[in-house]
């Protein structure tokens, strides 16, 4: 099985941008359940933090697994 980055480092800073469409979907579940989570926000502001907090963790992880090497770029070689 070939083993396709989904993501490519950013020219310039830290961090990823999707680059198949494996990439693209996971951006766009994450963004679906980030809309879904703020449109039904409660009144305890703690849940809704730590939610968004390992929604994020997950979406970065995901980053990390398939796609390039992070870190801090600051653009052509």
């Amino acid at each position: 099985m070939e083993n396709k980055l989904w993501f490519r480092a950013k020219r310039y800073g830290w961090g990823w941008y999707p680059v198949t469409w494996q990439g693209w979907a996971v951006i766009l579940i994450w963004v679906a359940f980030f809309t879904f989570g703020v449109i039904r926000l409660d009144h305890e502001w703690l849940k809704n933090v730590v939610v968004i907090f390992i929604m994020t963790a997950l979406l970065i992880w995901i980053c990390y697994k398939k796609g390039e090497k992070p870190g801090w770029h600051w653009g052509e070689k």
